[in-house]
Formats: structure tokens, C-alpha cells, sequence
């Protein structure tokens, strides 16, 4: 007798695969943590196989569950497909999304993967700056919904999560040893001020060793050891790392991830995409790895305006 294998279940499979935690893919599909785990423990016991290793801090699939994570990939797309196909989903258009760079990793792929999911015929706009150059385009209309690193908010804003800002530099870097201290900032950084203040408060000499409009030359540079920078707790790129110096580096504070919607984008489609954001940022936690980056489709277009 044929054996049919539950999709819900390798729904959550996936998104605990590539949120790379229960707790992080519970906020994504909007469930339970204990209703996630009861799934995965459904899906294992009608396989009758362990498909996650939960003997270390972070869950890490098997054997048996990397195979399967391909063939669950492709029957949720196919699934997906059928059912936007077949219930011909009216939604179609663009909507601008701005996000400052230093915070698209690791939330926005998942966001996107998962708006689109919903709205495959909307094509997303992803302008990535500093917050001081998409607030601006915000206050011209450019911008739908935009996303924001600050010490505060503003009116018409929601905050999302308050993170503390660490000293990051390359993997077993000494760069941070050196005196004065080496930096690397974009010349419109929010962090830039606040690392800078705080350095001659502890009375540590620094100079700014790498100045670009470009957060490539800036992360190029932190990698190659050349100089240190500072960003959003957990969100720091795949090859730079956090700095563990003991407090021979100052505290830097915190800083909020703020959301602003325009009062013009007030379709569901957009309500629809603030509503993903929320939950990705509301649950993110620090050192979330995605098992595979999506891959996004066809009319998806990203602009980067570093210097905007």
C-alpha cells in the first residue's frame, strides 16, 4: 500500500533546515515551537528514520535528512506551483523595499523567499543604502516600505528589535590588537560615530584606515586584516567574525531595526510583506546560517545605492 508523506510536516522540515533552528521557523510559518517539534517528530517516526542530530547546541541535519531536504525542496515547489497555477492569483506589480545593507543577512533571503511564494506575480524592488539615504528616498515616495538601523524611531515608525552593535574583524585577525586602533567605515555609516565615540572614551587612538562608498572595499578590507569594523550582533558577514577581545575594546551600545510603510501602500500585498518582515525580525537570534540560499526568480531586481 502506497505511503503519502504529509507536506505540512515537510514544511516545517525545510524551514528548520534553513532557519537552522525550531525557534527561528516557528516565527517564519507562524506556529508554535512545540507544534514544529510535534511535526518533525510526525515526519521522523513515518519515515522511521532521524532526519536532525539535536546532540549539539544547533540542530544540524543527517544523513538521512539532507537527502531528504533536496526531495522536499522540489515537492513544496511543485505543490506551491500547483496551487497558485490553479487558483490564478490575481496580485500582480512591483513594490520597492528598502533595506540598509549591514542588516540584509540572514533575514531578507527568507523574506523574500517567502513573499514570493505567496505573490509570485509582484516583483520586488530591494534598495539596499544607508539609512540616511533611504529615509530620503522614503520622504520622496520612492520607497514602500523601508527598514532602518537607528538610535531611536521616528514618528511613523515601528521598531522591530533593539540589537547591540560588536567589534567585528577577520577570522583569527589581530588587527584589533594594533594601536591606533585601524578602522574601516563607509563615510555614511550610523555605526561609524557611535565606534568613534566610544574609542575616545576609553581613550584609544584610532585612525580611519579604510574609507569607501562601497561595503564590498569595506568587508574586503576588515577580511584581509587590515582594520576592523562593527555591526548589528549576529548579523555580521559569512567571513568576517565577531571580535572576542575581552574588554580590551569598548562596549558600543545598541541600536534599533525600524520599520517605516508608506500611508500609500496600504494594498494586503504590502500590509502582506510588512507582516513577513515583522516575524523575521521579531524572532531573528544571532548566528542563523541558511542552510541554501533560494533562488529568487525572474523578475526579482535588486538595486544597491551605497552612495545614495
Amino acid at each position: 500500500m502506497p505511503r503519502n508523506l504529509d507536506l505540512t510536516s515537510l514544511r516545517s522540515f525545510v524551514a528548520v533546515a534553513e532557519a537552522g533552528g525550531v525557534t527561528r521557523a516557528a516565527g517564519f510559518l507562524n506556529l508554535t515551537q512545540s507544534a514544529v517539534s510535534m511535526q518533525l517528530k510526525r515526519l521522523e517516526e513515518s519515515l522511521d528514520l532521524s532526519l536532525l542530530d539535536r546532540s549539539a547546541r544547533t540542530i544540524a541535519l543527517t544523513a538521512a535528512g539532507e537527502q531528504l531536504l533536496t526531495y522536499a525542496r522540489r515537492m513544496l515547489a511543485l505543490n506551491d506551483e500547483v496551487f497558485v497555477r490553479m487558483t490564478d492569483q490575481a496580485y500582480e506589480g512591483e513594490i520597492v523595499l528598502g533595506v540598509p545593507h549591514d542588516i540584509v543577512y540572514p533575514a531578507i533571503p527568507e523574506v523574500l523567499r517567502r513573499f514570493n511564494a505567496e505573490y509570485p506575480r509582484m516583483r520586488v524592488h530591494l534598495l539596499s543604502s544607508f539609512t540616511v539615504g533611504l529615509k530620503e528616498k522614503f520622504q520622496r515616495g520612492e520607497a514602500d516600505i523601508i527598514l532602518t538601523t537607528e538610535d531611536g524611531c521616528d514618528a511613523g515608525g515601528e521598531t522591530l528589535m533593539t540589537r547591540d552593535l560588536v567589534w567585528v574583524g577577520a577570522p583569527g585577525g589581530v588587527a584589533w590588537r594594533n594601536r591606533p586602533l585601524r578602522l574601516a567605515y563607509e563615510a555614511r555609516c550610523m555605526f561609524r560615530a557611535a565606534a568613534q565615540r566610544a574609542l575616545d572614551e576609553a581613550d584609544i587612538p584610532w585612525e580611519m584606515a579604510v574609507e569607501s562608498d562601497s561595503t564590498r572595499t569595506i568587508e574586503a578590507s576588515v577580511s584581509a586584516d587590515l582594520a576592523i569594523h562593527s555591526v548589528l550582533e549576529g548579523m555580521e558577514a559569512p567571513h568576517l567574525e565577531q571580535i572576542r577581545h575581552g574588554g580590551a575594546l569598548p562596549d558600543l551600545g545598541s541600536k534599533k531595526v525600524n520599520m517605516f510603510v508608506s500611508e500609500l501602500a496600504t494594498s494586503q500585498v504590502a500590509q502582506d510583506l510588512a507582516e513577513i518582515l515583522r516575524q523575521a525580525y521579531s524572532h531573528q537570534s544571532g548566528g542563523i546560517h541558511y542552510g541554501k540560499t533560494t533562488t529568487l526568480p525572474v523578475d526579482f531586481r535588486v538595486r544597491s545605492s551605497s552612495s545614495a
